[in-house]
């Protein structure tokens, strides 16, 4: 029988929200500031999992320059009824502070391919709002629910509010609160399911982080206050269960196959931790960012959902017994030669989608428009792919003439415009063009080489760069022929690009380390770089 060998998802793939159509599992997730908006996969077998187009693509459905680190979309919702998909999704403006600036949108399409139709605007009530289709024929929005006053709790409960499909707007006046949550608090994520006669909504709480679990309530009505809470521990969590491979499982969605076996997607994170520090605390630092597991489900004689093997869930899980195979890549190697007119649905940009202003891709090369720094929230020349394996190395070789310091391109590790490191060419007034390596650390920016940067020969065109993460820690390479590779004698700590790390000083940490190519020119002149190629090669851990 095959198994499915958690995370499911590896990488960045937060915020799994599971459905079935027929056969065939989709799982949409969050991807907050990085352009294309929702990641979507689909699967027939819950085991091998292949990447779809995004369906926010264009502007008109996702604009999301000057978002902060960690804002934009939380939580997608996706569903199918009626024929269609139903897909709900957040726009989250502002994240530190007593508000949370947001607004939520439905867009719907006839085929997960799309086209998918223009956004309709929902409300700003809260974030992680989901839509729940009654078998009574109506449709209700279901949220977590924002409230600012400092004298109140946040996090104010699950509030219910009416859709009409006729007019496609929400009815305001029949908002209703219909679950609190539990003394945890921090209650969101909410998914309401019809089995057996009652509404079984499940939720997330106690914060997307090591004390992050998943409860269960039901009630036989959809009224306010209505719900009781699962009996005994959460649904599921790792809070109690700090040696355990798999951490932070919690907020997710439940699903059924057509033979009535029934599975749970949550996300979960893998932190590892120096070795001269204690496993407990801290508990580790997640490089790769909160993905997706999958969990089975059974359901006891009182009729509540139970995580097989315990609520700490398991790495191995048996796969449906009417698994389709599903043939999917064996891992995130990618190779890309840009000889495509488009990206590969690999890459990802920040806030805004890879068009002229920001570059050119086809014939063998990716150019791109020097802009703003990497420090930026706006007009960043930049494409990134997700970390998906502790081990790899990434390379790729660069053309880039600066005449000033203010130019500059290269090869970045990135988690956020605060946490990120790079080599890159630019302008030294005394060598001229110049390898150098830098990090952004809080951000608080270092140059690593300074007067020690390596002069690249006025004969040599282009530059190979590398990069070799081995979980713990990262460095750079550099190459002037593309056979023989030189160190740069700068070890870096990979910690500093972790969910975790960030999250120390800041309140956006929801998303995960990724490699990229990158642009920048903030003298304004807009001087480009040509890439030749970019891969992206997995090692053992």
């Amino acid at each position: 029988m095959m198994k499915i060998e958690n995370p499911v998802l590896r990488g960045f793939n937060a915020d799994p929200s599971m459905i079935r159509v027929g056969d065939t599992y989709y799982i949409a997730n969050s991807t907050f500031e990085w352009f294309p908006g929702v990641r979507l996969h689909e699967s027939k077998d819950m085991v091998h999992w292949n990447l779809l187009p995004s369906p926010l693509s264009t502007t008109t459905l996702l604009d999301m320059k000057g978002n902060p680190a960690s804002g934009g979309i939380w939580a997608p919702d996706l569903s199918y009824a009626d024929g269609k998909f139903w897909l709900v999704y957040t726009d989250v403006k502002i994240t530190e502070g007593a508000f949370k600036d947001m607004t939520n949108y439905l867009t719907t399409a006839t085929d997960i391919h799309g086209p998918w139709t223009d956004p309709i605007k929902l409300n700003g009530v809260g974030f992680d709002a989901s839509l729940f289709h009654d078998e009574n024929g109506k449709k209700y929005l279901v949220q977590q629910t924002w409230d600012h006053r400092e004298y109140h709790h946040p996090f104010n409960g699950i509030t219910l509010t009416e859709f009409d499909v006729k007019t496609m707007k929400l009815q305001p006046k029949t908002a209703r609160t219909i679950y609190n949550g539990t003394q945890v608090k921090l209650v969101e994520g909410p998914h309401l399911y019809q089995i057996n006669g009652y509404y079984y909504l499940f939720a997330a709480q106690g914060g997307t982080v090591f004390t992050h679990q998943e409860v269960v309530a039901r009630s036989r009505t959809l009224d306010t206050l209505s719900f009781e809470t699962e009996p005994g521990d959460p649904f599921i969590t790792n809070m109690d269960t700090p040696d355990f491979y798999l951490q932070k499982q919690g907020h997710g969605a439940l699903v059924n196959t057509p033979g009535g076996e029934w599975y749970y997607a949550s996300l979960v994170a893998r932190p590892w931790n120096h070795k001269n520090e204690s496993a407990y605390d801290p508990r580790g630092w997640s490089t790769l960012g909160r993905e997706t597991s999958i969990q089975k489900v059974e359901w006891d004689d009182e009729g509540w959902p139970r995580v097989v093997g315990g609520h700490g869930g398991q790495v191995e899980v048996e796969a449906p017994k009417d698994a389709i195979l599903t043939k999917a890549p064996d891992n995130g190697d990618q190779h890309d030669d840009f000889d495509q007119s488009e990206l590969a649905l690999e890459w990802n940009t920040l806030r805004v989608p890879f068009e002229n202003h920001m570059g050119r891709i086809g014939q063998g090369q990716l150019t791109l428009i020097g802009r703003d720094s990497l420090a930026s929230d706006f007009d960043v020349s930049m494409v990134a792919r997700r970390w998906q394996a502790f081990n790899f190395n990434a390379e790729t070789k660069v053309t880039f003439k600066p005449y000033t310091y203010q130019q500059m391109a290269g090869l970045t590790n990135f988690y956020n415009d605060n946490h990120w490191s790079w080599i890159f060419v630019t302008w030294d007034e005394k060598k001229g063009r110049v390898i150098e390596v830098a990090e952004n650390n809080r951000g608080h920016y270092t140059s690593y080489l300074k007067d020690d940067a390596i002069q690249i020969p006025d004969d040599v065109e282009a530059v190979w760069f590398r990069t070799q993460v081995r979980k713990q820690s990262y460095g750079y390479q550099y190459s002037f022929d593309g056979q023989t590779w030189q160190d740069v004698p700068v070890s870096l700590d990979a910690a500093i690009l972790s969910d975790d790390y960030v999250l120390q000083t800041y309140g956006g940490f929801f998303t995960g380390a990724f490699v990229g190519l990158a642009a920048v020119d903030y003298s304004g002149y807009e001087q480009e770089a040509d890439f030749d190629y970019f891969d992206y090669k997995e090692l053992p851990d």
